[in-house]
């Protein structure tokens, strides 16, 4: 029988207040590199850090990245810290969240709504819920 990984779902508040108040949480964004360009990322020099860019899945293809556990550590990211996945709606920082878990990375979250959020009505992304919606801090790359 196969042992089924759960992961907490946070909301981006919870997770930026985790980022405010725990000295040891981190933020990964497992977006594609695209995606951090072209719509922006967290900014989170308010709280002196920085979020770690490690794409959950590789532009074009969308490939799962192999080297995803790998790019976890060299970012100096240990199982001590309580890492925040986020990617655009919170499906791939889910997938993500897992592989960190199965790796031995016990204090690992999923931000449910993501950067973005959900398409509202009209077919927009970061109206409705999310990082954005939130106004939370994000700078262009």
């Amino acid at each position: 029988m196969e042992k089924i990984v759960m992961v907490d779902n946070v909301p981006v508040v919870d997770a930026w207040s985790a980022l405010k108040t725990d000295p040891e949480a981190r933020l990964v964004d497992v977006r594609t590199d695209v995606e951090w360009v072209f719509v922006g990322i967290p900014d989170l020099s308010s709280v002196q850090q920085k979020p770690a860019l490690i794409n959950w899945q590789v532009y074009p293809q969308m490939q799962v990245n192999p080297r995803f556990v790998d790019e976890l550590r060299q970012a100096g990211l240990t199982p001590e810290h309580h890492i925040y996945f986020l990617c655009r709606s919170g499906a791939r920082s889910m997938a993500a969240a897992i592989a960190a878990r199965e790796a031995g990375y016990e204090h690992v979250y999923n931000i449910a709504e993501g950067f973005e959020g959900p398409v509202d009505a009209n077919g927009h992304r970061g109206v409705a819920a999310g990082w954005k919606a939130e106004g939370l801090p994000w700078q262009q790359r």
